[in-house]
């Protein structure tokens, strides 16, 4: 469904995505991981290409990444994604934050829009809700909204870029439950994330990032019985002990 070949991206003198390699199956849920600046959010934003590249390929579903226009439109609506901080308009509704897109992009009826979106809305335990505006929302509920947005689509594929860490603990759990849910159900997804539980319970397998490369991506069970690398052991051993 993903396939990313030979991808670099370099920000200045940084070299943030060296030589990447991945392919992620149809319902596969990989889940990226690693320290911080490894290269993880910029390798989510490279696949629907909000961060262009400078060499390499990237396929969806078999199709090059267009470059811009209405293909790269196109794109988006077939790769959703969900951000770290919501992204939501303030000043629509809910209902009208889940509609929007499907209405612009997808050229669906409103009321179709609106039916669909109270179906999501109810899915992630927010149809009562559909009213109001995102202030009114606690940060979880704003990003559950944000992911019946992103579904609303009908994506191939979702991807998600820390979703958790902008949330206090006690929201966490709640938006965990939508992508394990989602994970159940044989959605595409990628997730860079530092909840170690879910990458345990829900990944397929899990990518281990350092430095711009993919340095192990194996099964999870594999990945945190037994690492093949220092660098993974060593942030291993630092996260896992909290």
């Amino acid at each position: 469904m993903i396939e990313l070949r030979g991808v670099n991206k370099h920000f200045g003198d940084l070299h943030v995505l060296q030589d990447i390699e991945l392919t992620v199956g149809r319902g596969e849920v990989v889940v990226v991981i690693g320290p911080s600046g490894s290269g993880k959010s910029t390798l989510c934003r490279a696949i629907n290409r909000l961060e262009p590249i400078e060499r390499g390929t990237i396929l969806i579903d078999g199709e090059p990444l267009p470059e811009e226009g209405k293909g790269l439109a196109r794109l988006r609506a077939e790769v959703g994604m969900v951000f770290q901080s919501f992204n939501l308009f303030a000043h629509k509704t809910v209902l009208q934050n889940v509609s929007l897109a499907q209405i612009k992009v997808r050229g669906r009826a409103k009321a179709e829009a609106d039916a669909k979106s109270r179906a999501l809305l109810e899915r992630v335990g927010l149809e009562a809700h559909a009213g109001k505006y995102p202030a009114q929302l606690s940060g979880g509920q704003q990003q559950r909204v944000a992911i019946a947005r992103a579904l609303a689509m009908e994506p191939k594929a979702l991807l998600f870029d820390e979703p958790t860490s902008a949330l206090d603990p006690e929201m966490i759990n709640e938006v965990l439950d939508v992508m394990r849910q989602l994970a159940h159900e044989g959605m595409t997804m990628i997730v860079v994330t530092h909840e170690m539980g879910f990458a345990r319970a829900s990944a397929n397998r899990v990518v281990f990032m350092a430095d711009g490369r993919i340095v192990e991506d194996r099964a999870p069970e594999d990945f945190f019985s037994a690492p093949e690398s220092e660098r993974a052991r060593d942030f291993l051993s630092k996260i896992l002990k909290h």
